[in-house]
């Protein structure tokens, strides 16, 4: 089933969806990036819950409970392993595997951030590249999923990810 693709600029825990998405290392630590503000938001049981599911292999995703924040769950995607660095390969399984646990949790919507791109090092462009792809390589797959989002915190992400999702093929 088609979905809607949508980028905006904010801070994910702002977003109006069923879920977020956290970029990950493999233990679910929620110490830097977009897990700080995810855990700020929701509290410490967002990082307890999802810590208990792990640790997973990197390219692998869980849910935990959103906390405080609204949302029905938090998923966390092992973007990284324990070196903190990731690839094309975890960033695509990981993309996957966020949309796989979405479509089993019967979600309507869903908000990711850049994977990778923060504490992982990863290119902007290439993670625009690579995210959008998989996501639109997916709505075939899809059941319930009828948008998702892309939230990037900054100028340069959402002007990349804009541009990415914009672009005619």
């Amino acid at each position: 089933m088609p979905y809607e693709i949508e980028v905006i600029k904010g801070d994910i825990t702002q977003v109006d969806t069923e879920v977020i998405v956290n970029a990950a290392n493999n233990n679910f630590w929620m110490g830097a990036g977009v897990a700080v503000a995810i855990k700020r938001a929701g509290g410490q049981s967002v990082e307890d819950d999802a810590i208990m599911k792990g640790p997973v292999m990197p390219g692998e995703a869980i849910f935990s409970t959103a906390g405080r924040m609204p949302y029905k769950y938090v998923i966390h995607a092992a973007v990284m392993g324990q070196d903190l660095r990731t690839s094309d390969k975890l960033i695509r399984q990981s993309t996957v595997a966020s949309l796989n646990l979405a479509e089993k949790l019967k979600i309507k919507s869903i908000a990711f951030p850049a994977f990778g791109t923060g504490v992982g090092g990863f290119p902007m462009k290439a993670c625009a590249n690579l995210m959008v792809a998989t996501v639109r390589g997916y709505e075939q797959l899809a059941r319930s999923l009828e948008r998702v989002v892309f939230c990037l915190f900054d100028e340069l992400g959402y002007y990349t990810f804009s541009q990415v999702v914009n672009k005619k093929n």
